[in-house]
């Protein structure tokens, strides 16, 4: 056995998530409204503004003011906000296939 330390490259460092759901690019739309557009070229605008009126938000509460929801940002094909609350990228793919408006129920 060799006392010889080798390199070793991680084959994973540079490579960007393809899955067709991944979010590739999020905005901000006036009135609590988010523009995606996903890895396979579908795109969409996601409704939020229930978060307004829910009784029971839990983690997204905070989104609620609209300072909040605009620190929305995208990590690895997430959209996320800094204090954990995110959207699952097939989840929102799912629901806008076939439209290009949904709501989401919080």
């Amino acid at each position: 056995m060799s006392g010889q330390a080798g390199t070793h490259e991680n084959p994973a460092v540079g490579v960007i998530p393809a899955a067709p759901w991944r979010v590739q690019a999020v905005s901000l739309i006036p009135d609590f409204k988010l523009a995606v557009s996903f890895c396979d070229g579908s795109s969409g605008v996601v409704d939020c503004s229930s978060i307004q009126n829910s009784t029971n938000p839990g983690i997204y509460a905070p989104l609620a003011t609209p300072e909040y929801f605009a620190k929305v940002k995208l990590e690895l094909g997430v959209i996320t906000w800094p204090n954990g609350a995110d959207l699952d990228p097939s989840w929102l793919h799912a629901e806008l296939a076939g439209n290009k408006t949904w709501s989401v129920p919080f």
